[in-house]
């Protein structure tokens, strides 16, 4: 009798031992089903923690988790690896650059986040027209930025481009330089720094690297983009490694990102300089 007792005692601690692995394995599983690892750069950051903490991204059952990232080809590749699941960084024309080029496998954007002007910025000079003939103008060195700086210069009736001057073109496509300008690709994430140089009359910055530098494009800018349709390849997006196209988790981070609570929040904390693009993504295609 005795022993059938400790048998039976034996049996129930197995059982529960089983029940409380099992609950656990399951809790996990849920747990990691849920959470989204967000990789992103310098001042998005700060906006993806934001939106981890918010209640409402806890009322979509969502644990997001977000990774600092120092430069975008190296995020990408995390993403395209599926080791990132999704990134929030980069220009529709950025995406499109490394899809090109990639080895790794390809991305998915997911839909528009918000467009940050790229700026032209100087200490010398306080407009495009008082900048001198036979310049150096400081340019990014990665081809989807390089190509957007030159259209910039174009808008702003500096130099005139080619017809065939595409979103991955570089100085080769300039068809007129009457100003004699000379141009110098630089890491984009210097370029506050190389405002600095007196060899250097002006640098295109993107906004992103420009908040770093505590630039606001709407302010310390000499010239500066605008949002419409010939500035829609620079609008940022969300991506995913391409098999992760249709995951509806990764769809509702958009939905939080364009309400108001978080749209109040990035205008306030980035004075203006990030601007709401809430586009279909058939817009890019128009």
């Amino acid at each position: 009798m005795r022993k059938s007792r400790i048998i039976l005692t034996l049996v129930g601690l197995v059982i529960v031992a089983v029940g409380v692995i099992t609950l656990t394995v399951q809790n996990n599983g849920t747990k990691n089903a849920d959470t989204i690892t967000i990789g992103s750069i310098g001042s998005d950051v700060q906006i993806w923690k934001h939106i981890a903490s918010l209640p409402e991204t806890k009322k979509e059952h969502l644990n997001i988790k977000v990774k600092s990232f120092t430069d975008g080809i190296s995020l990408n590749t995390a993403t395209a690896e599926n080791k990132i699941d999704v990134n929030a960084f980069q220009s529709y024309a950025y995406y499109i650059a490394f899809n090109k080029s990639s080895k790794v496998g390809k991305l998915a954007d997911l839909g528009t986040t918000y467009l940050e002007p790229m700026g032209i910025y100087s200490n010398k000079y306080k407009t495009v027209k008082s900048i001198p003939d036979g310049s150096t103008i400081a340019l990014a060195d990665n081809p989807a930025n390089t190509a957007r700086g030159l259209k910039l210069l174009e808008k702003a009736g500096l130099i005139k481009l080619k017809s065939s001057f595409g979103s991955l073109s570089g100085t080769s496509a300039i068809a007129d330089n009457p100003h004699h300008f000379k141009f110098e690709e630089i890491d984009d994430t210097t370029g506050p720094r190389i405002m600095k140089d007196n060899s250097i009359a002006a640098v295109l910055i993107g906004n992103t690297i420009a908040l770093e530098g505590k630039l606001n494009v709407l302010k310390d800018s000499i010239y500066h983009e605008e949002v419409n349709q010939s500035t829609k390849e620079n609008i940022n997006i969300l991506a995913t490694a391409d098999k992760n196209k249709n995951n509806k988790k990764f769809k509702k981070l958009l939905k939080i990102y364009h309400s108001d609570k978080v749209q109040k929040y990035i205008k306030e904390k980035f004075d203006g300089t990030k601007i709401q693009v809430q586009k279909p993504l058939s817009y890019f295609n128009d």
